[in-house]
């Protein structure tokens, strides 16, 4: 049986944003060349890699997670989701249909700042298998308690 998949957003998600103070978390002084990925925690990376799932980058970084975000998550190089410019359609979120077909009925969880009562019910009529769209608040970003929530959907917590 195939493993579960993970759909990761970065913009949100991982690099959180949008606060009213503007003051985040920083995690490393080195400079990384984009001041947004010194906000990225790199304990997140093992807890992720802990869930025993196959992680695939659902983000406008593309090819960029890998080469940007992955290292300082402590990430392998993983399967990158292209998008279509115009697959925004009848109030889904423009990554909604690619995350289903490429699923193909597998188990999954995705965890976005934008997702919607729309997305979740389109999800449930159109994928036969189990899928959690998890919401991250793109302020604060995923946290431990988002992580033990999803482990606990995927029956590894």
């Amino acid at each position: 049986m195939a493993r579960p998949l993970v759909f990761l957003d970065v913009d949100g998600p991982l690099i959180p944003f949008g606060r009213s103070d503007g003051q985040y978390p920083v995690f490393t002084d080195t400079d990384l060349g984009n001041p947004l990925l010194s906000r990225i925690d790199p304990a997140l990376g093992p807890r992720l890699l802990a869930l025993g799932c196959d992680l695939v980058w659902a983000t406008t970084w593309l090819d960029e997670a890998n080469e940007c975000v992955a290292p300082l998550l402590g990430l392998p190089p993983l399967p990158v989701l292209d998008f279509p410019d115009d697959d925004a359609v009848g109030g889904l979120h423009w990554k909604t249909r690619r995350i289903v077909e490429y699923a193909v009925g597998r188990p999954f969880v995705w965890i976005d700042d934008e997702t919607t009562a729309a997305d979740r019910s389109w999800v449930a009529s159109h994928h036969p298998g189990p899928a959690l769209l998890h919401p991250v608040q793109a302020s604060t970003g995923l946290t431990l308690d988002d992580v033990a929530t999803i482990a606990a959907w995927l029956g590894v917590a």
